[in-house]
């Protein structure tokens, strides 16, 4: 089992991040239009006083008319911060609005962090009774035991609201399922298998608790704490570890753990030795979850034992137990039927819809969004990855239904299946597909040059490619500049990252003999001239490097203008044979994404070209993961009205329709025509029509202004643009892009060179 390293940043890096733009990681904006005066009156004055009325007689009212359905409060006093312990209520507020980014991340559920300065659990308590109603849930985060059980418990009781504390149950939940499977896998019996929990926290009694609510025998928990073994009539334990306390001999883990069948470990990293678990009983399983270093490395574990199912609370190993799998979804389900509490019940439908995930069969998409391996069932996928975007669509129904049969549910849902797809579109399709590139780059590891590698975010960015392990990232740059960048950024000038400039003579001569092979005859360009350009021009440098199989992909742009980048590759690179070269960009808003071309090359393409590009695109789109539905835009719908700019937009059509193409497409038509289902009724011949998900555009400069606008003006995520039809695997990036704009096209970048045969007519 290879071990990969963990992500990682400078603290500098961090605190950038929290403080670009605007400070903090969230938000409020508007979900109405707040645009005229009319607009001011119905969401304020006089218009709000109809729902206040209404509300007030009667309270339930307020999911009708406010956004108190899908609003929780993340809640913390600071005193159990991400195991750096009592840090205040103010040093926890980052955490929390990391939380209710997670939320809305991952199971659109808005959230609001509110961070209570006390410690004493009554006064807790009273701040959130008095405070909740305006919230449908309340996920209480990072407060020491035992406050957090006395608070927890008090809620409950007084609120109608979910209350749940993600630190206990979120834990319990994931780690239940995983249980489940590793316990069928071993081919072990639950109500028979001795299980050793080390640590005594709110997790790890919330884990033993559910357990039990499955069917282990409490008489088989062994629950230890710094002391050593929690046993019946061992001085001075509390009334929840009290809870916890069995008959027993044993003292210590090194007691506990002789035949074991089951360790959990929530406690420090390597408490458990491999002494111990050569101890452990035939077919063990070992969950070692201590961030960052477990009790123990699967690599010690495979040094003594084959037959081990081991998980770990870590990215960088197989079966991560990880609660975001569990807490967005869970108070999706329970906040969509209204749901009073979540209760045991809602738990373990969660737990056991997690477990069942991991044993079916991952279909194609879930594969592509994963990154192209096909997990199966067995030793080292025993619960779902946090990448399987059917987690939206399993979870949340499965607690939805728990809550609706144990009466909990003040809300029923008519429609499961109407129900799942809402689920579905909820995510946030950008983010998937990202995910799947990055997945399967990891395990490609191609050579990704960086040629702007002086630029702030260039360097940034190509520090995050090699720091997530997507590849190898070769910096085209002085090396005393980057030894500097790096300082200011908060990295040491010694960082390890390739560093490649024309000093490299036997390099150059190798380029220089390669341009000029291109250049001499169609340019007129001499020898001499192709030496200065290798020499002077690091875009031209990085080109050569991709050509010459020195590097597999290059990025570029950011410190100038898109065309002046492209007419520096095209003196190394020429178009992919047979194919239109083209740039393509992908939109994302709300939860639909759309494909738009050509935004870089032609500027005014013709009937042909736009044919040609539809076909690319449609290509594209597919590798992609979507299935293309290509429209031709204009200002005119179906010839109206008929000018002189329309007629070669048709004929592109034309052409499509004479090549027989195994994609849906259509045209002219105007955006609104294209995207809105609304005008299917006036246009019911048209498959196209309400329903495209790629853009064909009548000239790049309304390309370019189209997704400029989006870009800029709303929340539309934008990745690209994309070059399509170049020779070899180039992105470049607009002038002024993020670090994280660069990052994906680097990707994008190292995804093409492993999919895309550079040197075949496609």
């Amino acid at each position: 089992m290879k071990k990969k390293k963990i992500e990682h940043y400078s603290d500098k890096e961090a605190l950038e991040f929290h403080n670009s733009n605007k400070s903090g990681k969230i938000e409020i904006i508007s979900s109405k239009p707040m645009t005229t005066k009319r607009d001011l009156a119905l969401a304020y004055s006089p218009g709000v006083a109809a729902p206040v009325k209404e509300i007030a007689k009667n309270p339930e009212l307020a999911y009708d008319y406010t956004t108190k359905g899908n609003l929780v409060a993340v809640i913390s006093n600071g005193s159990a911060i991400l195991g750096l312990g009592n840090l205040g209520a103010l040093a926890s507020k980052p955490v929390m609005e990391g939380k209710a980014v997670l939320f809305k991340r991952f199971a659109d559920i808005d959230s609001i962090d509110l961070e209570i300065d006390s410690n004493d659990p009554h006064e807790i308590i009273t701040s959130i009774k008095n405070f909740s109603k305006s919230f449908g849930g309340i996920n209480l985060e990072d407060i020491a035991a035992p406050n957090c059980f006395i608070i927890e418990e008090k809620l409950k009781k007084i609120l109608d609201i979910p209350v749940f504390h993600d630190d206990q149950h979120g834990t319990a939940i994931i780690t239940c399922a995983a249980l489940k499977n590793a316990v069928d896998i071993a081919k072990k019996n639950i109500k028979k298998i001795k299980i050793v929990v080390n640590g005594a926290g709110a997790s790890a009694m919330a884990c033993a608790n559910l357990f039990k609510h499955t069917g282990v025998p409490q008489k088989n928990i062994t629950m230890l704490d710094r002391k050593g073994v929690i046993y019946k009539g061992r001085d001075n334990l509390n009334k929840w570890k009290s809870e916890h306390a069995i008959e027993t001999k044993n003292r210590t883990l090194n007691d506990a753990i002789k035949n074991a069948d089951v360790f959990l470990g929530l406690s420090s990293g390597g408490i458990l030795k491999k002494e111990m678990v050569k101890k452990m009983a035939k077919n063990p399983i070992i969950f070692a979850c201590a961030n960052p270093d477990p009790e123990i490395t699967p690599e010690e574990v495979e040094e003594i034992r084959s037959d081990v199912i081991i998980a770990t609370g870590r990215s960088d190993y197989p079966n991560q137990v990880n609660n975001l799998i569990g807490f967005p979804y869970i108070f999706r389900g329970a906040l969509d039927v209204r749901a009073k509490v979540i209760n045991e019940e809602m738990k373990v439908a969660a737990s056991n819809a997690i477990a069942s995930l991991a044993r079916e069969r991952v279909p194609d998409e879930v594969v592509a969004a994963m990154g192209g391996e096909r997990p199966s069932y067995g030793k080292n996928y025993i619960i779902p990855s946090t990448f399987d975007p059917r987690l939206i669509s399993v979870i949340p129904v499965a607690v939805a239904r728990a809550a609706i049969k144990s009466g909990v549910a003040r809300k029923k849902i008519e429609n499961f299946e109407l129900y799942v797809d809402q689920l579905k579109q909820r995510l946030d399709p950008s983010v998937t597909i990202m995910q799947g590139i990055n997945s399967q780059i990891k395990k490609t590891q191609k050579r990704v040059v960086f040629a702007d590698g002086e630029d702030e975010n260039t360097l940034k960015a190509a520090i995050a490619f090699k720091n997530s392990g997507l590849g190898i990232p070769i910096l085209v740059a002085k090396e005393k500049v980057v030894k500097q960048r790096l300082k200011e950024i908060g990295y040491s000038e010694n960082f390890n990252i390739k560093i490649v400039n024309s000093t490299l003579k036997k390099n150059r001569e190798k380029y220089v003999k390669h341009i000029f092979k291109k250049l001499h005859r169609d340019k007129g360009f001499l020898e001499r001239d192709c030496d200065r350009i290798v020499r002077n021009d690091r875009v031209v440098w990085g080109s050569c490097m991709v050509s010459c199989g020195d590097a597999d992909a290059m990025v570029t742009g950011n410190t100038r203008r898109y065309g002046q980048s492209l007419n520096k590759i095209l003196k190394v690179v020429d178009s992919r044979p047979g194919e239109i070269m083209f740039g393509l960009n992908m939109v994302v808003n709300k939860g639909r994404t759309v494909f738009i071309g050509d935004t870089t090359v032609h500027e005014y393409p013709s009937s042909l070209q736009m044919a040609e590009i539809a076909i690319s695109a449609a290509r594209v789109v597919r590798l992609f993961g979507f299935n293309p539905k290509v429209a031709f835009l204009s200002h005119s719908t179906f010839g109206q009205p008929i000018t002189s700019r329309t007629k070669h937009i048709r004929d592109a059509v034309d052409i499509l329709k004479q090549k027989k193409v195994d994609f849906k497409f259509d045209g002219d038509m105007q955006p609104d025509v294209a995207l809105n289902e609304e005008y299917k009724e006036l246009y019911p011949f048209s498959e196209i029509v309400g329903n495209a998900n790629v853009l064909i555009m009548p000239g790049q400069h309304s390309a370019a202004i189209s997704y400029k606008i989006m870009k800029t003006l709303s929340d539309a995520k934008v990745i690209g643009p994309l070059l399509i039809g170049l020779g070899e695997a180039i992105e470049i990036a607009p002038l002024r892009s993020s670090t994280s704009d660069i990052l994906n096209l680097a990707s994008v970048a190292a995804y093409s060179a492993g999919v895309i045969d550079y040197n075949k007519k496609n």
